[in-house]
Formats: C-alpha cells, structure tokens, sequence
C-alpha cells in the first residue's frame, strides 16, 4: 500500500474548559474519498479547520503530503483545498471577478489565469453565471461557486465542509456527479457531514466522531455487518397500522424498531428463511393484512445508533 497522503496522530483541542478534540489518530491514503460523519458539536469542523491550517492544534499533530501542518503551513497550502460549510458574499462582484481576485491570489498571471479560471467555470458549470453577482446565486449556485475557488490551485487534497446542506434534490444530485468526477480524476477527498445516507453514495470510507473522539473508521459494509443484533423487516399492512403495532408488542422474538405511516420497522431474532416465512405466516393468520413483508439493507443511520451505544456515545443531538 502506498504512504499516507495525511496522517492524523493523537490530535486534540481544547477551547477553554471544553475538549472539542479529545486525541484521535487516522491516516487518509491518495484516491481515497473520506466521509467525515458526526452530530452537530461532534468534533468535525475544528477537525478539519486544523487539517487547513486554520485551527492550531493544542497537542498532536497532521501531516499532508510529508509536510507538518504547524512546521510548514504554506507547503501544506498549497496541497489543500478547502471549501467551508460557509462562506463570504461581496456586492457589486461578479462570479467571474471572484473567482479572478482568488486566482491572482494564488499566484495566476495573465493567460495562464485566464486559462485556469476558464477550465474550473466549466468544470463546475459556471460558465453561464459569469457576469452574474455572487450574491445573487441560489444555493446550489453558490456552493458550485465555492467548490471553483477550492479547485483553482488544483490541489491534490480537498476537504468538503457540509458541502449539500441546505441543497435542494436536484443541486445534491449535481454536487454528487462533481464529487464522482474529481474522485475519477484521482482527487482525494474528506467529506464532512451529519447525513449518513447522503455520505454513503458518495464516499468508499466512513471516519465517525462523536464528542471528539473517533468511533468507527472503516467502509460502509464493514459498520453494517459489524451488528450482531438480527435483521430488520419492513412490514406493510392495508388500513391503520395500529394492529401491527399491538402484535409486535405481543410477539416473542419481535421488537419495534420504528412505526412508519403504513406499517412498521421491526427487528427479528434470527435470520433464516424458515423463521422469516414462519413470522409472515403468523401475521396472517393473527388477521393482519400485510401488503408488503421483505428484510431490509441495514441502513447506516441505525449501524451509527448501535455503534453509538455499544461505546458509550451520545449519538445525534
């Protein structure tokens, strides 16, 4: 395997009395594309401000690319590309006049700066909002505009702050197909958010904190099957689903996961075809009218919740 492109030792910070960070270790590898997945207050965001460079460590420390966060900020600068879940608006100044001011910033001159800005408007379908205000975007908009200004100095390294929240479906739908593009270009990405499933279609790791500490670093399919709980059915009944309800209260080996507006969620014991047909067998002849009866893919919100519990965690505030 090859070297780490960062590597994350024994990081803690600390803001007064309150331990954000609280001594985690991760290494991320090139080509890899990192969800960063906790609650609000989880430890994400200063996580990453100290991987930017922005946050000053109170102990520990973060390499990229061989080159020490603290010892040798502007080499790491240049390596990283940083998009915030927020991000200032100027009046009176246009897409391609942002994106312009940040190129000379890095350091484009002339053709050369006019050539990259052209390759990122494409790349992030901003060339029709050229001349358009900056704050005058929608959401999506701006967030594309955002990840252009990330991209400038084509770093290797991008760290994605929240970067769908507050996205309609459609404008998540096109941040993702970016997301798969720089992935295809060999782009390695570390992706924060508190939306599990939205994480799961988009990265090939999952790195979760919960009150700053790391509870879980692996894949998707690695937390899934890390339950030994049984599995969960889906169950559909024609009319209220009350009765269901009141039966599962009532069946051995049967526990309320969750009611849902047609039926419910419920967990089994075990896993055999036998019992699952012997279950459905028994909801039928006890009177329920079940239109709908299969066993679902774990989903990652409930893998989180019991790995939450296993260790002691707080879970989603």
């Amino acid at each position: 395997m090859s070297e780490p492109l960062v590597r994350v030792r024994n990081l803690t910070r600390r803001f007064g009395l309150l331990n954000a960070v609280r001594g985690i270790s991760f290494d991320i590898y090139p080509g890899q594309v990192v969800g960063f997945i906790g609650a609000n207050g989880a430890g994400k965001t200063t996580t990453m401000r100290m991987m930017a460079t922005l946050e000053v460590p109170t102990s520990g420390s973060i390499s990229i690319g061989g080159r020490d966060v603290i010892n040798f900020p502007n080499e790491v600068r240049r390596l990283v590309g940083w998009m915030p879940d927020a991000y200032g608006t100027y009046e009176n100044m246009t897409v391609l006049e942002y994106l312009d001011f940040y190129a000379r910033a890095f350091g484009f001159r002339c053709a050369e700066r006019r050539e990259r800005i052209g390759e990122v408007m494409e790349f992030a379908n901003l060339t029709e909002l050229a001349a358009r205000p900056m704050n005058r975007l929608s959401k999506g908009m701006a967030q594309r505009l955002c990840l252009g200004r990330t991209l400038l100095h084509d770093p290797p390294f991008l760290i994605l702050d929240e970067p769908a929240a507050g996205l309609d479906p459609q404008a998540r739908i096109e941040f993702k197909h970016l997301v798969r593009l720089l992935a295809e270009e060999g782009k390695t990405l570390f992706i924060s958010s508190h939306i599990l499933s939205e994480l799961g279609e988009m990265c090939d790791t999952m790195l979760f904190i919960d009150a700053g500490r790391i509870v879980h670093y692996g894949s998707a399919e690695s937390l899934r099957a890390g339950n030994t709980a049984g599995p969960v059915l889906e169950v559909r009944v024609a009319g209220e689903p009350e009765a269901l309800l009141q039966w599962a209260a009532m069946s051995p080996g049967v526990t309320l996961v969750e009611a849902t507006r047609q039926g419910a969620r419920l967990r089994v014991e075990k896993d055999d075809p036998e019992t699952l047909a012997a279950l459905l067998h028994k909801m039928i002849h006890d009177g329920l009218a079940v239109t709908e009866f299969h066993k679902e893919e774990r989903r990652l919100e409930d893998a989180f919740v019991d790995l939450l519990h296993k260790v002691g965690g707080h879970g989603p505030r």
